[in-house]
């Protein structure tokens, strides 16, 4: 009992199908350990409600109905609504909200028979890059508390590296499961977009958002990404019409003859010489597992930057134009009329990072600017992702570093919002061309922070990704290492 949160997925919902443990006993073990907040991680917790789902899940074991992942406990980005957990997305102006149905993805690995821990801490509606822009405060890195943990889904990071759950939903809109999870020293995917229902996923920028697992190994995303994904037409226009799929079933193919392209303008000025070392090493396994490295060419990288800091702040002035006040969550208490209260509801609901970012998408989509800057950038995001195709001429899958650097300490871009964006130089493109890709855990670097390697697959090539990520784990053990002194109770 006392090492369960030690666990792997897969070993946890072993020992549940062969009644070695119970879901109760699962859930309490990671109750007990989640008791008063270590990392500020959660923002929603209640015990009774995860118990029933976990008394719930032991029927089902006990009677032979029992899904795949049944009992094993995950928990939930607060950017994803449950009907048994506030949704607040990290903002002031969802404070306490309650919603009356389940995202698709949380509903899935509901189905899967996931018992749900509660809900995690995020950048204030999934705008940041270091866990620093949450209404509800930040969320400590368990490597060193006084460090970022990445961003936006920091709060899924952190639960999953300090043993706090053992696996955890995240979205990523222009790095935010790739980014945390190298910070945080676990592995992390993005699936192609359009794979994972966006229905019930509060919206930053729709062409962008999707959503993804975060657990230790590949071997347990694999498992939670087959649960997740599938067509969900009816509810979300994007969703693609792909039946769903196993991405545990190749995990163990062989990489000999592998071609992984290594694009130079991953490697140029700004990368710190503790990443690349990391990432280095990382590539040397790879050729020893019998991959052969390819230099390649993404010459719009540069641009990938203000290409998505103005399409996805255009798109969350839209999406967060439904926040007034009126039918749900924080209203103003004294206002003159209904303007009055639209614009003090917002004023006081909204982060300044989330201001900032209506407003520059509120300032690019309007007369006179809309098509010197939003249209351009439409046009050279379509030329990122030709660069894309153009590389996988020569290559299976692309390798690099996650972030510029290891995570950073709390408040060292606070004057400088741009240094955060600067930081996501090497997860937009991906984002910008709708792209699978992932964090793997490859090392460490400057003060014994983990750095995370970046695998980037064509379209629909998850599975690839996840086998690639998984032999390397096969033959590193950065995966399983974890961070000195986290809470254990």
């Amino acid at each position: 009992m006392s090492d369960l949160h030690n666990l792997s997925v897969k070993a946890l919902a072993s020992l549940l199908q062969t009644k070695e443990v119970s879901a109760v006993e699962v859930a309490t073990r990671f109750l007990a350990r989640m008791g008063g907040n270590p990392h500020n991680a959660f923002l929603d917790i209640d015990s009774e409600v995860t118990l029933a789902q976990a008394r719930a899940s032991d029927v089902k074991l006990a009677n032979g109905t029992a899904g795949p992942l049944e009992g094993v406990p995950v928990a939930h980005k607060d950017v994803f609504v449950t009907r048994d957990f506030a949704t607040t997305a990290g903002s002031k102006i969802l404070s306490g909200y309650r919603s009356p149905f389940d995202a698709t993805v949380v509903q899935r690995l509901r189905t899967a028979g996931m018992v749900t821990l509660g809900k995690l801490n995020c950048d204030e509606f999934a705008m940041g890059s270091a866990n620093e822009n949450s209404a509800y405060g930040p969320v400590q890195n368990p490597w060193d508390t006084a460090r970022v943990p990445g961003g936006s889904s920091g709060g899924s990071a952190a639960a999953v590296a300090a043993g706090l759950a053992p696996a955890a939903t995240g979205t990523d809109t222009g790095g935010s499961i790739r980014q945390p999870a190298s910070f945080c020293g676990i592995t992390g995917i993005k699936p192609t977009y359009g794979r994972a229902s966006r229905y019930g996923m509060i919206a930053y920028a729709s062409s962008l958002d999707q959503a993804g697992p975060m657990a230790r190994s590949a071997e347990d995303c694999a498992l939670l990404l087959s649960a997740m994904c599938g067509a969900d037409l009816d509810r979300d226009s994007t969703s693609l019409d792909m039946p769903t799929e196993d991405f545990s079933a190749s995990l163990n193919n062989s990489l000999e003859g592998l071609r992984i392209g290594i694009p130079k303008e991953f490697f140029g000025e700004g990368l710190h010489a503790d990443v690349r070392a990391a990432v280095d090493g990382a590539l040397r396994e790879y050729e020893k597992l019998g991959a052969k490295l390819v230099p390649i060419s993404l010459p719009r990288t540069e641009l990938s930057i203000p290409v998505y800091y103005i399409i996805a702040p255009a798109e969350a002035s839209s999406n967060l134009s439904r926040f007034d006040g009126v039918k749900f969550g924080h209203r103003a208490k004294d206002y003159t009329d209904l303007v009055d209260m639209y614009k003090k509801t917002r004023a006081e609901g909204f982060g300044n990072e989330v201001k900032r970012r209506i407003m520059t998408g509120a300032y690019v989509l309007s007369h006179g600017y809309y098509d010197a800057y939003y249209l351009q950038a439409q046009k050279i995001r379509r030329m990122i992702a030709d660069d894309f195709q153009n590389a996988f001429k020569e290559c299976d899958v692309i390798a690099g570093p996650v972030a510029p650097s290891v995570a950073w300490k709390f408040g060292e871009n606070a004057n400088d919002p741009v240094a955060d964006y600067l930081a996501d130089i090497f997860t937009l493109p991906a984002s910008l061309a709708g792209l699978p890709g992932m964090s793997v855990p490859a090392g460490f670097g400057a003060g014994g922070m983990p750095v995370g390697l970046q695998l980037i697959g064509n379209y629909f090539k998850e599975a690839q990704l996840l086998n690639a990520a998984h032999r390397l784990q096969q033959a590193t053990d950065f995966h399983l290492q974890k961070p000195a002194g986290v809470y254990t109770p």
